[in-house]
């Protein structure tokens, strides 16, 4: 009897937070604008904390080496800052101009874009009405992606630009979040809840194990493989190389897809100019992607997730459909946590079950 009403309790508890969730996102209207500013306040201290996860590790290998504390931070974050700083100086003009170029030239793009698209539907006429029908919606709905491809770069821009104050404060909370860091952590536990301490601390050890690595290697990885790319493409004369190197560069983070969502740019801003351009940049792309693959991972990254592919892709499917780039991008880490988690709460409760006394 006990066990039943244990049932019916978790099965009603499941009802109410479900009737909650929905609740909440019917009246989402209310509370997103609030979210908004929270966020845009919390960003830069989101970012801070993200770049001091990737730095404290390397502060503490050469800490450990012998090298003061104090100088160790001094020179991974003058290192870090110094070299961003001037990547950011020298790049952003070159981006901003190419980027510029680019909406000036759209006209000519689209006027060509749309040749290709007539030559196509003559070709596929033959073609039953349902084919054709869904060829023709398919060629629709993939001409809207490009119209609002130039549309959501130049608002990021103009975003960023519009809180570049804010901004500017993150190599300043970095620096203190490097140089405070046990002091944070010493808070941190502090605030947990004594029963969660353990636990809480053991779960971040496993998701740092897990994630932690990999983070770090792709990171590196992906700043090496759009720097490449975009010196490639600039070598070979191909128009706008920063712009489409940095988008090689940050989808080359999603694994499987990323190669793919990379290159389609490159590749239609390369079908304008020669057929022997679009061959070159493929054979760049995926020369970048063996490279990858087969030396930079294995050496930098180390180890893979231990995560059958499967489950990977089925991430990737519902991070891009809830968030689109952005959560193709975030929904391997977000699986990994998940799955963490998952194993922290099965031995939570296969521990709790051991310890109930039998009778």
């Amino acid at each position: 009897m006990d066990i039943r009403m244990k049932w019916y309790y978790r099965i009603g508890f499941l009802l109410l937070l479900l009737a909650a969730v929905y609740l909440i996102l019917k009246i989402r209207f209310v509370w997103m604008p609030v979210l908004k500013i929270v966020l845009l306040v919390l960003l830069p201290f989101i970012i801070s904390a993200f770049i001091t996860y990737l730095l404290h590790p390397v502060v503490e290998k050469l800490h450990k080496k012998g090298l003061h504390r104090g100088m160790a931070i001094f020179l991974i974050y003058f290192a870090f800052f110094g070299s961003a700083g001037f990547i950011l100086y020298k790049g952003i003009p070159v981006f901003i101009n190419q980027l510029r170029e680019l909406s000036e030239s759209a006209p000519v793009l689209a006027g060509q874009y749309r040749e290709w698209i007539h030559s196509i539907q003559s070709h596929t006429a033959a073609w039953p009405d349902g084919l054709q029908g869904k060829m023709n919606d398919g060629i629709d709905a993939f001409e809207k992606k490009l119209d609002s491809l130039l549309a959501i770069a130049i608002s990021i821009l103009v975003s960023f630009f519009n809180s570049v104050l804010v901004f500017a404060l993150i190599p300043f909370i970095a620096f203190y979040m490097l140089k405070d860091f046990d002091v944070i952590k010493k808070a941190i536990w502090y605030l947990t809840p004594k029963k969660w301490r353990e636990q809480g601390n053991l779960f971040l050890k496993d998701v740092d194990e897990s994630l932690g690595n990999y983070i770090r290697g792709q990171f590196l990885v992906c700043t090496i493989i759009g720097g490449i790319s975009a010196f490639l493409f600039w070598i070979f004369h191909l128009k706008y190389p920063l712009l489409l190197g940095s988008i090689i560069g940050v989808t080359n983070v999603i694994p499987y897809f990323g190669p793919i969502i990379g290159a389609v740019p490159a590749v239609i801003i390369a079908a304008t100019i020669s057929t022997k351009l679009v061959i070159t940049t493929l054979v760049i792309v995926f020369g970048l992607q063996f490279l990858e693959g087969n030396v930079l991972s294995p050496f930098i990254v180390g180890r893979s997730l231990h995560m059958h592919p499967l489950l990977i892709m089925f991430a990737l499917t519902a991070g891009g459909e809830i968030g689109g780039i952005l959560g193709l991008l975030l929904a391997v880490p977000a699986l990994v946590v998940l799955k963490v988690g998952i194993i922290h709460a099965k031995n939570h409760f296969m521990h709790r079950k051991n310890k109930q006394p039998t009778t």
